[in-house]
């Protein structure tokens, strides 16, 4: 089993946190588009569908809305409904078990309001089925009863839109992608929005921040805007209580972000000891996965999921058909000799 510490419990980790999701995060979230920063095309389609919907007095089309944790899904759904002028509706896949349980929520929706549906790739195979009819002919069709006196009941739906987040658009089954009339793809912050994201927020908290400050945060904040508000309230802590300052410094940013072990790439403990095991167990490999996760004591799935997609986006490592690979990246940041190694490597591709 993968430790708690490689989970959502490590302080870069962009996956959401037992109390800050909740409660922290909902105070920092923008509610319309126009103060929504970053990921400017899906702004510009979202604004046109949304206006157009609102010209027809139609529901929004379906929404799929993929992209690694932390990035803003669930922020665009809340921003959907609100520019809507309809009541959202949350609920995670995994915990609809029951085709009893989706029919519930479907026959309590209104007119135009919005069902947001977190993870919906872990729907089951079931519910997911019932939502095909629910979702292209706005009809919910249940069978009551068993054997030969089961018959089918179908119940008229409200025109509704569903809005669905993954982290993992490759394990949606085709049918359920098709009907999703919106697909959107969110990417990775670049610093300066990251910036501007540490910068409003510090504002909402009411923590004076230096320019200089917010840019030192923002770098090492993953190119995530979750993992970036939880570093501004650590650090914030940290120039209360050690530096006794309401008022964030580079000097402090950088004193605090040092103090809970984040580096100038964003990279935790955690993120260095995978490099580490790859580059000194294993000469940089090629190396399986399998091999890695064994040496590292990890689940295979917490390394594919956890620790690789930032190493990968960094090109701080390589996945080849032969196994994962040491970049000179790596050994440059881990202040590594690898001269030979990489030599070896090169030879891989020639």
């Amino acid at each position: 089993m993968a430790s708690d510490q490689t989970g959502s419990q490590r302080l870069v980790s962009a996956v959401a946190q037992d109390g800050f999701s909740e409660e922290g995060e909902k105070t920092l979230r923008p509610q319309v588009l126009r103060e929504y920063v970053g990921q400017n095309k899906v702004k510009e389609n979202l604004r046109l569908f949304i206006e157009a919907a609102r010209l027809r007095g139609d529901a929004l089309d379906h929404v799929l809305l993929a992209g690694p944790p932390g990035l803003g899904k669930t922020t665009l759904a809340h921003i959907i409904a609100q520019e809507m002028g309809s009541q959202l509706h949350t609920v995670s896949g995994p915990n609809v078990e029951k085709k009893g349980d989706l029919a519930a929520i479907l026959t309590n929706l209104q007119p135009k309001d919005v069902l947001f549906i977190d993870e919906v790739h872990r729907l089951p195979k079931a519910i997911e089925e019932v939502l095909y009819s629910a979702m292209e002919d706005f009809k919910l069709d249940l069978i009551m009863g068993q054997g030969p006196g089961a018959r089918t009941l179908r119940i008229d739906l409200p025109r509704f839109t569903l809005v669905g987040a993954t982290t993992r658009t490759g394990l949606l089954s085709s049918p359920l992608r098709d009907r999703f009339g919106v697909p959107l793809r969110l990417d990775f912050y670049p610093h300066p929005e990251l910036q501007q994201i540490v910068d409003r927020s510090a504002g909402l908290l009411g923590a004076p921040i230096d320019s200089g400050a917010s840019a030192e945060i923002a770098k090492r904040s993953r190119g995530t805007p979750r993992i970036a508000n939880r570093l501004l309230k650590r650090v914030r802590d940290f120039s209360q209580v050690r530096a006794k300052s309401s008022r964030i410094t580079l000097e402090v940013a950088r004193d605090a972000l040092g103090l809970f072990e984040v580096d100038e790439k964003g990279l935790d403990p955690l993120d260095r000891k995978f490099l580490s095991a790859l580059l000194e167990k294993f000469d940089g490999g090629p190396v399986g996965i399998e091999t890695l996760a064994a040496a590292l004591g990890e689940e295979r799935e917490t390394l594919e999921d956890v620790y690789e997609p930032y190493l990968l986006q960094e090109g701080l490592i390589q996945r080849t058909p032969r196994g994962r690979l040491a970049t000179r990246l790596a050994y440059e940041h881990l202040g590594l000799p690898g001269a030979k190694t990489l030599a070896a490597q090169d030879r891989l591709f020639d």
